[in-house]
């Protein structure tokens, strides 16, 4: 797994979001952006760390950050997630891993004694020319925005 480090500049990429509209990266050019990794919508932990950026976009977006959600579900399983609990920013269907691969986020994990390859929770910081400024490797779930605006 080659993540993304601080300092490093963001690969040019576009995805699907949850209404199937293709998002770039340069959609975001001259941004302060969150890109956050999640491995499955609807279940706990991504559900507590997404809603935990809903219940604090206002205040995200005041300190100008424009936010994504990325994870390998489908535009479906995205919008479901989406309307359920009416998140404000855009989910990516990154079903071919083109945005995973890209920030180094896929590779081997551990999860109750069983190793397999998957998505790691992590969340990348961008200035406006897409260079990385921070890397949150230990996501909290449910105090995830705290995190982000700790500077």
């Amino acid at each position: 797994m080659n993540t993304l480090k601080v300092g490093d500049k963001v690969p040019s990429f576009s995805a699907k979001d949850q209404d199937g509209n293709t998002v770039n990266l340069s959609d975001y050019k001259g941004k302060k952006l969150i890109v956050f990794f999640y491995p499955k919508a609807s279940t706990p932990g991504c559900t507590a760390e997404a809603c935990n950026l809903r219940d604090n976009y206002a205040e995200l977006q005041s300190n100008g950050y424009e936010l994504l959600g990325v994870s390998a579900d489908s535009e479906k399983r995205q919008t479901n997630f989406r309307n359920k609990y009416e998140f404000p920013f855009p989910l990516l269907a990154d079903e071919d891993h083109t945005v995973i691969n890209a920030f180094g986020v896929w590779g081997p994990k551990k999860f109750m004694g069983r190793e397999y390859d998957g998505i790691h929770r992590k969340t990348f910081v961008l200035d406006g020319d897409a260079t990385v400024l921070k890397v949150i490797d230990k996501v909290k779930t449910k105090d995830h925005a705290a995190q982000l605006l700790d500077q």
